[in-house]
């Protein structure tokens, strides 16, 4: 069996996730499961910590957050390309700008400007099994995530041996068939292991300014939302197999990794019809006429050949010409200026 999970927090969804990324890691990999999406509450921040161990177990990462809405449902995103990320990152920031600090503000319309290359699952709480005004909302807001997403939306069934697990199942399978939108299997996990249970019912009583035993509504029922091994999820699953392929299916859609991050400066930093690296190029031997007007000795010359080499190997060339461009203006203002540093040090 192939499963991915999808919906997990780590402890950077502050209060909620009651693990560390690499502890979600280890465990995802040590269990077999095909790929981990990291996605915190409203935040990307816990998947850098999650990075280097997935690398390290040969776990794919899947890059995502939970949204938490204003005037919808949540939803779990996750990024299928470079472009995708971006897209999610700029959303976040869009609803931290508006809140106070620790707080982000989204609304659907946010979300619909930026959903292209975004798959989705609209998250659907194990209440729903048993309320029955839920028949006439739920499907209302699945038909409208559906016009934004398409057939990147599905619908997560999150099944933890709770009461209403059954009743959920059902009415899933009624809203699959009258929205023709799939359900995904998902564990919206919280920590890594059960015994993490009692650490996140303390969190649990903190966010909510109470002590843990007066915390009974707001806590969990069991200790299962934790990651789960393939046998568990097989039975737990049971009749709903499609549901649980579909989440390597998600995972595989989704090729973005971290390694294609790098710094974007903008393209100013060098005059028209030049690039970067020909303008610091053109600086530096123009700036070592200026320091050795006599001629530029063949040991400094050598030395600026090879850091110039180093340095488009690298990919600094924009980090150099910032610098550059610092000096210049505070040198202009007569403010004093120190650099720190190999870079600072260097010929160039």
């Amino acid at each position: 069996m192939r499963y991915a999970e999808l919906h997990c927090k780590s402890n950077f969804s502050f209060l909620e996730g009651a693990s560390h990324a690499d502890e979600l890691v280890s465990t995802a990999a040590q269990l077999g499961y095909e790929a981990l999406a990291i996605t915190d509450r409203n935040s990307l921040a816990g998947i850098v910590r999650a990075y280097k161990p997935a690398l390290e177990h040969g776990l794919k990462l899947i890059i995502g957050a939970e949204l938490v809405l204003q005037d919808a449902p949540p939803l779990v995103v996750w990024a299928t390309d470079r472009p995708a990320y971006g897209r999610l990152a700029r959303l976040i920031t869009l609803g931290r700008r508006r809140a106070e600090k620790g707080d982000c503000l989204l609304y659907l319309a946010d979300v619909a400007a930026h959903a292209e290359g975004l798959l989705a699952g609209m998250v659907i709480s194990e209440q729903c099994g048993a309320n029955t005004a839920d028949s006439s909302i739920i499907p209302t807001a699945i038909q409208t995530y559906r016009d934004i997403f398409g057939d990147r939306l599905s619908l997560l069934a999150e099944l933890n041996y709770g009461v209403r697990d059954q009743a959920l199942v059902q009415r899933l399978l009624a809203w699959e068939r009258k929205t023709q939108v799939p359900l995904l299997a998902a564990g919206d996990v919280h920590y890594h292991i059960p015994s993490r249970m009692m650490l996140h019912d303390v969190l649990t009583a903190i966010r909510h300014g109470t002590s843990v035993d007066q915390a009974f509504d707001y806590r969990f029922a069991n200790s299962q939302r934790h990651l789960k091994s393939l046998d568990t999820i097989s039975s737990i699953y049971a009749g709903l197999e499609e549901a649980v392929e579909r989440s390597a299916e998600v995972a595989d859609r989704c090729s973005f990794t971290l390694d294609e991050l790098k710094y974007e400066y903008p393209e100013e930093l060098a005059p028209a019809g030049m690039t970067a690296m020909q303008h610091l190029t053109q600086l530096t031997w123009d700036g070592a006429d200026v320091r050795y007007p006599q001629g530029v000795p063949e040991k400094v010359r050598q030395l600026l050949q090879h850091e110039l080499t180093l340095i488009a190997e690298l990919r600094y060339e924009a980090y150099f010409l910032t610098v550059w461009d610092l000096v210049r203006f505070a040198r202009s203002r007569n403010i004093l200026c120190q650099g720190r540093g190999s870079a600072a040090n260097s010929a160039v």
